[in-house]
């Protein structure tokens, strides 16, 4: 199927996912990713900020767990230049005051800016993956983007509620495979940047 085929039937089964089991499976995806992961050589880890009324994966166990025993990991969240359509990373950390932007999407108040090339994990949203780490997004590229700005060796993992489809029909050459996809049910390897020093021997190793 194409994104577009796949954004309606999986935008519809997010939305239909009750309360409970949204957040039971945040906590589950948040716990495979501890206990698969090493982290113990990263030092910069971007994740989105959760918009609670899309039913997005809960993030605030993954920022909790990573404030209070990976202290010397600097956690940034993304903010999208509304002219260049860029996303930006900045600072996020406990005590960060946060605001609503014209999406009604909240971001830190401050302009703490992190340059993309000092980024060693990524962990990128998505609405579902196919088995090659590809992503239907919401259709308007933000990620795709910033990926290309990382490192090659930074680490790239996917959330989603949803195992990983066989096959997304119109990937292009524009697209950015995730190196792996956590679902509440399992670690599953995609086809993207993980080929560093870094990864997967130190970042990304898969305990």
């Amino acid at each position: 199927m194409t994104k577009a085929e796949l954004r309606k039937i999986y935008l519809a089964r997010k939305k239909d996912l009750p309360a409970d089991i949204r957040i039971d499976n945040s906590k589950r995806i948040a716990a495979r990713l501890f206990e698969r992961f090493d982290l113990t050589q990263v030092n910069y880890l971007h994740c989105f900020i959760s918009i609670e009324r899309f039913n997005e994966i809960d993030t605030k166990p993954i920022f909790e767990k990573l404030w209070q025993d990976f202290p010397k990991i600097q956690t940034v969240v993304p903010r999208v230049d509304a002219e260049t359509n860029e996303i930006t990373n900045l600072k996020f950390g406990r005590d960060t005051q946060l605001s609503r932007n014209s999406w009604g999407i909240e971001e830190p108040s401050h302009h703490e800016y992190v340059d993309a090339d000092r980024i060693d994990i990524v962990l990128v949203p998505g609405l579902c993956f196919d088995r090659q780490g590809h992503r239907v997004g919401y259709g308007k590229g933000f990620y795709d983007r910033f990926l290309k700005r990382c490192r090659p060796d930074c680490v790239t993992i996917g959330l989603s509620y949803f195992e990983p489809i066989e096959k997304i029909d119109d990937v292009h050459e524009g697209d950015v495979a995730v190196a792996f996809v956590v679902t509440p049910e399992a670690v599953r390897t995609g086809s993207g940047r993980d080929q560093s020093p870094l990864s997967p021997q130190k970042i990304g190793t898969l305990k």
